[in-house]
C-alpha cells in the first residue's frame, strides 16, 4: 500500500474574449492583447487552440479556498487586460451566437498540426472547459482510482453544464460544448487499466503506430497527466461563476479522498460498463443539475438533488479533512438555484418577454456572462 496521496489541487480554465460593443467573438485579438494578460497574470495565462479563447491555471494547492483565491485573481487579471483593449471575457463553454467558421485559429506548430490532422473537427472547436487536477504520487493507485472516479464524472459535468446555446440557437442540451468534442478521437470514458504499465503500453502502442506524438493527445474525461502526477479531470464545462468552481473542485478533491480510503480498508467501488456510465454522461449533457441520473446499485432514475445529498454524505469526512467542506456544503445551492445553463436560458426568455429580438436576447446572455465573470 501507498502511503496517502498529497491530493494537492489545480485548476485550468479557457475562456472566451468578446468584444465590448458588438458581443461577437473577437476572431483575431490585438497584438498586444496577449501581452497585457501576461503583464497582469504571469505564465499563468496561455493562448489556447482558437484566438478568441484563452487558458490560465492555477500553482498547486492542498486547498480548495486557496485554488479558488487564485483562480479568482485570475479571471481579475484577465478582466483588467481585456478591457484595456475594448474586450471582456467570459466563462461559458459556447458563445451564445458567434460562428465557429468565422474563427481562425492560434499559429502554432502544435495547433497547425491539429488543424491539419482533424480537419473540420478541429476547426469546430469553438469550445471552452475546465480541467483539474488532484495530486498523487503513486502511478499505480492513480490509474486504480481513475478506473473507479469513471463512475463520478457525469455528476460532476451536471454541475458544471454552461453551453446550451450555438450558433444562435437553443440546443436543448446543457452541455452542447461535448456534443463538439467528442468529434475528436481519444475522447469520452477512459479504459479500464490495470495498472500505470498498462497505460504506458497503451500510449506507446500509438507513439508507435503514428497515431500520436504523445499522451497530450489522449482527451479521455478522465486521465493521467502526462505533465503532472496527477489525475486529471476533463468532462466539466467551464462555470460562469467561481463559487461553482469551488464546489465541484471540493467533490473531486473528496471524492478521490474517499476512494482512497476505500482502498486502506480493502474496499473499493464497483466498476460498472462503460455503456451504464455513458447513459448518465448523455443525461447529464443533456439535463444538467435539473434533471435525473441513473442510481446504478439500485437500477432506478433519482433526482441529481438526491444524488448530491447522497455525495454529501458519502464524502462529507474527507472533505472535513481536506477543510474544504464548507465548499462542497455549497453544492446544495448550486443545484437549488441552477447552472449557468439555466441561468442563460432564464437571461434569454427574459429578453424575448420584454420585447427583444433572438440577437437582442443572444447580447443580454453575453452581458450576463461577462456580469458573471468576476462576481464574488
Amino acid at each position: 500500500m501507498s502511503d496517502r496521496p498529497g491530493l494537492t489541487l489545480g485548476i485550468e480554465e479557457e475562456y472566451l474574449i468578446v468584444d465590448r460593443e458588438t458581443r461577437e467573438l473577437v476572431r483575431e485579438p490585438a497584438a498586444g492583447f496577449m501581452a497585457a494578460c501576461r503583464r497582469e497574470a504571469g505564465e499563468r495565462v496561455t493562448n489556447e487552440y482558437l484566438q478568441c479563447q484563452i487558458e490560465v491555471g492555477t500553482r498547486p494547492h492542498q486547498r480548495v479556498s486557496d485554488a479558488v483565491g487564485e483562480l479568482a485573481l485570475l479571471r481579475g487579471a484577465v478582466a483588467a487586460a481585456a478591457a484595456e483593449h475594448g474586450y471582456a471575457a467570459i466563462a461559458a463553454s459556447t458563445h451564445p451566437f458567434s460562428r465557429w467558421r468565422e474563427q481562425t485559429h492560434t499559429r502554432k506548430d502544435r495547433y497547425d498540426a491539429l488543424r491539419d490532422d482533424l480537419g473540420l473537427a478541429v476547426r469546430r472547436m469553438m469550445i471552452c472547459g475546465m480541467h483539474i487536477h488532484v495530486g498523487i504520487e503513486d502511478e499505480d493507485l492513480r490509474i486504480d482510482l481513475m478506473n473507479q472516479a469513471a463512475y463520478f464524472l457525469p455528476h460532476l459535468l451536471a454541475l458544471s453544464c454552461s453551453s446550451p446555446f450555438w450558433e444562435g440557437e437553443d440546443t436543448g442540451l446543457s452541455s452542447y460544448r461535448l456534443t463538439v468534442f467528442d468529434a475528436l478521437p481519444r475522447t469520452g470514458l477512459p479504459d479500464e487499466l490495470a495498472s500505470f504499465a498498462a497505460w504506458r503500453r497503451l500510449v506507446d502502442h500509438l507513439v508507435r503506430a503514428g497515431c500520436i506524438e504523445d499522451a497530450t493527445k489522449i482527451w479521455w474525461d478522465i486521465r493521467p497527466s502526462d505533465r503532472f502526477p496527477t489525475l486529471e479531470q476533463r468532462i466539466t464545462d467551464v462555470c460562469s461563476r467561481v463559487e461553482h468552481v469551488a464546489g465541484i473542485a471540493a467533490l473531486y478533491q473528496a471524492l478521490i479522498a474517499y476512494l482512497y480510503r476505500l482502498k486502506t480498508r480493502n474496499q473499493r467501488w464497483r466498476v460498472y460498463p462503460g455503456t451504464i456510465v455513458m447513459e448518465n454522461r448523455w443525461r447529464a449533457q443533456r439535463y444538467g443539475a435539473s434533471g435525473k441520473l441513473v442510481d446504478h446499485g439500485r437500477s432506478q432514475l433519482v433526482p441529481f438533488a438526491d444524488l448530491v445529498e447522497e455525495m454529501i454524505e458519502l464524502f462529507g469526512a474527507d472533505a472535513e479533512q481536506l477543510d474544504c467542506r464548507q465548499e462542497l456544503l455549497s453544492l446544495r445551492r448550486l443545484v437549488r438555484d441552477g447552472t449557468s445553463a439555466d441561468r442563460q436560458r432564464q437571461v434569454h426568455r427574459a429578453a424575448l418577454e420584454k420585447g427583444a429580438g433572438a440577437q437582442e436576447a443572444g447580447v443580454a446572455v453575453v452581458d450576463h456572462l461577462i456580469a458573471e465573470f468576476t462576481a464574488a
